[in-house]
């Protein structure tokens, strides 16, 4: 019971976060220190426990059988810790995300309790717009972290989540026309997808005319799904009712890296944004 009582908070919770991440590197960010004070945490953790916690290689960090035992008392130990803090009404901590709104659609309520689950001690400010405008506002410092399209080399700064694709939508009764421009469904000027769209398009030859300007995924789509013309959608966010045009008729187009780029530190708010990378990943509806 004394070496419980003598353990480090500050040593637990790197243990953790090297359970999670698997990278001393990641780890150091999160807390704000180098991967030199975090070695020196856990190697004090493990003189004071008696045992070896982790197993470190140049190309993987693991847990030992020891590190294992010890992960579940560990998160109870920073739980009990926290909920010992809470008592004295400790202000809960402002993050503002930014998600761009090609990537967000009807699963939004999803993603959001994800993010959300187990976190009363930070309060969400969320923030969508386009990739253009969200690296703006990050730059600026009105943003804390992002998640959005890469669409150049110029900015590889950023953790990669996955690779979107995309497609050509229209209504399940739309008629394509075959001798007359495509009537698309396009978001406003300036934005990277519709000048994606338009390049692939007249590198392919293929006439096209603007019918509808809307702001997002969810406006293009619900355009898209009244039967106003064929929109260029994440195939992610692609509403259920909308049908893809099949393959032949319109170009391919390409894939697109989705990052998070965060400057983020403290523990409460990284744990929010592993949750924002989680789901991100899992599949989505």
């Amino acid at each position: 019971m004394q070496n419980m009582r003598s353990l480090d908070p500050e040593a637990v919770e790197a243990f953790l976060l090297v359970a999670e991440l698997q990278s001393f590197t990641r780890v150091a960010g999160v807390m704000n220190t180098s991967q030199a004070a975090i070695s020196l945490r856990l190697r004090r953790l493990e003189d004071m426990l008696g045992h070896r916690l982790v197993e470190r290689t140049p190309r993987r960090v693991r847990l030992t059988a020891a590190g294992e035992r010890f992960l579940e008392p560990a998160r109870a130990y920073v739980a009990a810790g926290r909920r010992a803090l809470d008592v004295f009404g400790q202000e809960p901590t402002r993050l503002a995300i930014g998600f761009t709104h090609h990537l967000i659609g009807a699963d939004l309520p999803r993603i959001l309790r994800v993010i959300s689950e187990r976190e009363t001690s930070v309060t969400l400010h969320l923030r969508t717009a386009g990739t253009r405008t969200l690296l703006e506002l990050y730059d600026a410092g009105a943003l804390d972290a992002i998640v959005v399209l890469r669409h150049d080399d110029i900015r590889r700064d950023g953790e990669l989540l996955f690779q979107e694709s995309f497609g050509w939508y229209c209504s399940a009764d739309f008629d394509l026309p075959s001798n007359l421009p495509v009537p698309l469904v396009l978001q406003p000027e300036p934005c990277n997808l519709r000048a994606m769209a338009l390049r692939a398009l007249e590198a392919a030859d293929i006439a096209w005319r603007e019918v509808f300007v809307g702001t997002g995924a969810t406006a293009v789509g619900a355009a898209a799904e009244a039967g106003i013309g064929v929109a260029l959608l994440a195939r992610s966010v692609a509403p259920a009712g909308l049908r893809e045009v099949r393959e032949g008729l319109l170009p391919e187009l390409s894939k697109l890296d989705v990052v998070m780029i965060s400057a983020v530190t403290g523990y409460h708010a990284n744990a929010v944004l592993r949750r924002i990378t989680r789901a991100f990943q899992s599949p989505r509806i």
